[in-house]
């Protein structure tokens, strides 16, 4: 069943590439003069990417390319001039034999005065040379799949300088991102500690002072257990500020130690799916903590959710993350919060999604490849 899907998605791409190659053949037609006005030059790049765009893709998803996207530079007009020549033999193989086809079946299927005038070993002739067709179009035909996957990879995949300048750039922009997300760390930390625990110390040195004033140890009882709960929850929070800067469950018992405090402390349940035979590094162990941290804190706060659903997951060399809430969800990626994760997964080269469409349900899911 396999086989036939991909003969038959072959065979669609190589019907595509055909009809793309006439187009593709008067584009280049139009397109050179226009190269020569400055006036009309933009837009004959523009065109000319677009189609080599156009097969990019149909290359990979028909015919088994595996072509990354990036700036072909300018051997886009020279791919898609090529590829007008190479979609336009796979065109005539087809159009040969589909009138094979045609005039065999014609041959063999005629009437009965036809079929008299015919020798005994003719129908056996027509079968067997038509199936010689067939066989020898066939093998034309992965010849030109073969031979449109290379001439892409020719014509469309990035050089190794451009990757290198794209990995530079990324690189740059990686660095810039983490910076920023360590000072936006940095400051809700500091915020933390301002509006939350110095305040309630702050809250509780004005209750011992009261009650060292009036000097009744009765009168001052009262004072001194409102003290002890400032002292409670100033000590709350301030683990709760610690935890969020580094979890010690990390150390202890890895990630699903700490995702299992994490629900075990949540206002709503939280169900974990978690499948690590072999657990990941540090970094990566930290970075998956906070995404689902995050996330999960988002939910509460914002969708209104009433369960959230966590798995984690290792395929191969990257760890797969997905956080789901029943929420109203309407989250946004450039959101302050989310943001800020993107740009974590970001820095170890990992990719990051989130689906929110406003009414629900929220999904974000992450990969961090693992060393």
């Amino acid at each position: 069943m396999d086989v036939v899907r991909g003969a038959a998605r072959g065979m669609a791409g190589l019907v595509l590439g055909a009809v793309t190659a006439v187009v593709e053949l008067a584009w280049v037609v139009v397109a050179v003069p226009m190269l020569a006005l400055p006036a009309t030059r933009s837009w004959s790049v523009r065109g000319t990417r677009w189609l080599a765009e156009t097969d990019r893709v149909r290359v990979n998803r028909c015919l088994g390319g595996a072509i990354p996207p990036g700036p072909a530079g300018g051997r886009s007009l020279a791919y898609v001039a090529a590829h007008a020549v190479v979609g336009g033999l796979g065109g005539a193989v087809l159009v040969l034999v589909g009138v094979w086809v045609v005039v065999s079946r014609r041959a063999l299927s005629g009437g009965s005065g036809t079929r008299a005038a015919m020798s005994w070993y003719d129908p056996i002739t027509w079968t067997a040379f038509g199936l010689l067709v067939l066989f020898l179009a066939a093998q034309a035909l992965v010849g030109l799949a073969a031979l449109e996957r290379r001439l892409a990879e020719w014509g469309l995949a990035p050089s190794d300088r451009e990757m290198l300048r794209s990995r530079v750039q990324q690189l740059s922009r990686t660095r810039t991102e983490v910076l920023e997300a360590v000072d936006d760390e940095r400051r809700r930390i500091e915020r933390d500690l301002h509006d939350g625990v110095q305040q309630r110390l702050v809250a509780l040195g004005m209750l011992l002072g009261r009650a060292e004033r009036l000097g009744d140890p009765g009168a001052a009882a009262p004072l001194f257990r409102q003290a002890r709960e400032e002292s409670r929850r100033a000590l709350e929070e301030l683990r709760e500020v610690a935890w969020r800067i580094y979890p010690v469950a990390l150390d202890d018992g890895g990630l699903p130690a700490a995702l299992e405090s994490l629900a075990e402390g949540s206002s709503v349940p939280i169900v974990l799916d978690l499948d690590l035979p072999v657990r990941p590094g540090p970094a990566v162990e930290t970075a998956a903590y906070f995404v689902v941290c995050e996330a999960v804190t988002n939910a509460l706060k914002h969708s209104r959710a009433g369960r959230v659903e966590v798995g984690i997951s290792r395929s191969g060399g990257v760890l797969l993350v997905r956080v789901a809430d029943d929420g109203v969800g309407g989250a946004r990626a450039d959101g302050r919060g989310l943001s800020g994760l993107a740009r974590r997964v970001a820095a170890h080269d990992g990719r990051f999604e989130l689906d929110s469409p406003v009414g629900g349900p929220t999904t974000l899911r992450a990969e961090l490849p693992c060393a």
